[in-house]
């Protein structure tokens, strides 16, 4: 008795063929968002272009894009004027000192409130949801007053010790995104012998990184670029931050407009390197969490 051996025919996939209509439509859409872009990153490229110009180049009509000499002293010459290097270190300490405050007493108490029940939670989290309806300007003199009288008024107390108090929306949005991870975890780890720190730190961290990462772009962001805050507690040119060195500089050096934008685009490279590196993060948690802005 022979073996007869059956061959399938092999799959061969074809080539999907694009309709003419729909290529149309696919240029079409990539003109338009190609189109867009190049819209909104105008004022960029026109701020890059005025920090390289000379003086006499910044209010020619047309606009001259690209300078015919390139004139790099001016991210040099606000420095010899202004102490833009003091202001950076502020900001940076500032920016540093408060987003390791936001991320740790925010996942501390939006852990509490999603995963530990105790008596009077929900109450508790709605009483954290109203301060968020309360405008600045209403808690503006109290909260100042209260800084005064302790005389931290003109350091950066004031504008450090809020942030280590955890926000209501940052407690909410990660309250919320804890509270999407299964319980189930929470039982595998007591198994194990964790307890609420070991489920903090072990299972719920490292799971909450798209989560952590939205928060951490976007108050690096708020905290580097804040102006109120230091305008109302800092009286001192030397703890200035960025913010207010910049608003400074526009108004004492009104026509060193190059030197300015000059000093406008090095403020924003650390926001722009902390997006690059935690995008990944951020737009994962932008999807999973569903947040739009």
């Amino acid at each position: 008795m022979t073996a007869i051996a059956q061959t399938k025919p092999e799959f061969v996939p074809r080539k999907r063929r694009l309709r003419p209509g729909h290529l149309l439509s696919r240029a079409l859409a990539y003109g338009i968002l190609i189109f867009g872009a190049f819209l909104f990153m105008m004022p960029f490229l026109w701020m890059v272009s005025t920090s390289l110009k000379p003086k006499n180049l910044v209010s020619v009509v047309p606009i001259v894009w690209i300078p015919p000499e390139l004139v790099w002293e001016n991210y040099i010459t606000p420095f010899q004027f202004m102490p833009f290097g003091i202001w950076y270190r502020n900001t940076m300490i500032i920016t540093g000192v408060n987003l390791v405050g936001i991320l740790l007493s925010t996942s501390l108490v939006a852990f509490g409130f999603a995963r530990i029940p105790f008596k009077g939670r929900d109450t508790h989290f709605v009483i954290l949801l109203a301060t968020m309806m309360l405008p600045v300007q209403v808690t503006l003199i109290p909260t100042y007053l209260l800084w005064a009288k302790l005389g931290v008024t003109n350091t950066f107390w004031p504008l450090i010790i809020p942030q280590w108090l955890t926000a209501g929306y940052d407690t909410f949005f990660l309250r919320q995104f804890f509270a999407s991870i299964p319980t189930e975890y929470d039982d595998a780890a007591r198994i194990d012998g964790c307890g609420w720190w070991g489920i903090y730190r072990r299972i719920i961290m490292p799971m909450s990184k798209p989560a952590l990462g939205v928060l951490a772009i976007s108050n690096f962001a708020w905290n580097w670029n804040n102006f109120f805050d230091p305008l109302i507690y800092l009286n001192s040119t030397d703890k200035f931050t960025v913010a207010l060195g910049l608003t400074l500089f526009q108004g004492r050096m009104n026509r060193e407009i190059p030197g300015l934008m000059a000093m406008t685009l090095v403020s924003m490279i650390p926001v722009l390197i902390t997006f690059f590196i935690a995008q990944r993060y951020f737009i994962q948690g932008i999807v999973i969490s569903g947040v739009k802005g």
